[in-house]
């Protein structure tokens, strides 16, 4: 079960900018704590209609930019990235997905949930492994319940 998160008090957002070589400016403070609220693993558009009621002058492309400078300094991750589009989350303990495959809802997995994952061959040419995740696809309950109604 997901817990609410909670966002990082002001002096805690100001060292994660500063570890991560980032400057803290405000815009990229509400972006973060979009990002780090938005536990639906959220596209960079929706950060950008929750962002606009704090900063009603931002634009598409600056979400965008702010989001990949994130990513770079590994604040946030993409998710699922041969999905279609940019999902990203800011949860960046090890966890798995369930993914609808109609609505695209995505649900972190504990890696707790799972037994442990090994493989079964060495890896061919060299290939190694960083971090692997756990993709289970199907539908979510209420695509699930609205599937049984039109049958």
């Amino acid at each position: 079960m997901q817990t609410a998160p909670v966002t990082p008090p002001m002096d805690e957002l100001r060292r994660i900018f500063r570890e991560a070589g980032l400057s803290f400016t405000h815009q990229r403070m509400v972006l973060y704590r979009a990002v780090f609220a938005m536990r639906s693993h959220p596209s960079p558009e929706a950060i950008y209609d929750r962002v606009r009621n704090e900063i009603p002058s931002i634009s598409l492309g600056t979400v965008y930019k702010n989001i990949r400078a994130f990513m770079d300094a590994g604040l946030v991750r993409e998710v699922s990235p041969h999905h279609g589009s940019l999902r990203l989350e800011s949860n960046l303990d090890e966890h798995h997905h369930l993914v609808c495959t109609r609505c695209k809802t995505i649900v972190d997995l504990e890696e707790s949930d799972l037994e442990p994952v090994r493989l079964k061959r060495q890896l061919p040419g060299g290939f190694r492994v960083d971090r692997y995740s756990v993709e289970f696809r199907g539908l979510c309950a209420a695509c699930a319940e609205r599937s049984n109604h039109s049958d």
